[in-house]
């Protein structure tokens, strides 16, 4: 799996998932509960997964939707 998106809005990871859900392409977030250990202050982003033959195809679908992947 490869990192796609990394950020500390947590109103993307849902709208990033149903983006690529919708095309066919799955992924899976990380470092969702990480609120628990920093207090929910946003500090420490969080992280979309995808596999490696799907990345390039994600990219371009978040790139489309105007989704800065944080890299």
């Amino acid at each position: 799996m490869k990192e796609l998106l990394r950020t500390n809005d947590p109103t993307i990871i849902p709208y990033a998932s149903a983006l690529l859900q919708g095309e066919g392409i799955n992924c899976f977030p990380i470092d969702v509960h990480m609120s628990v250990l920093e207090g929910s202050v946003g500090v420490l982003p969080r992280r979309v997964m995808v596999r490696d033959v799907d990345l390039l195809r994600a990219e371009r679908i978040l790139l489309d939707n105007d989704i800065d992947l944080g890299r």
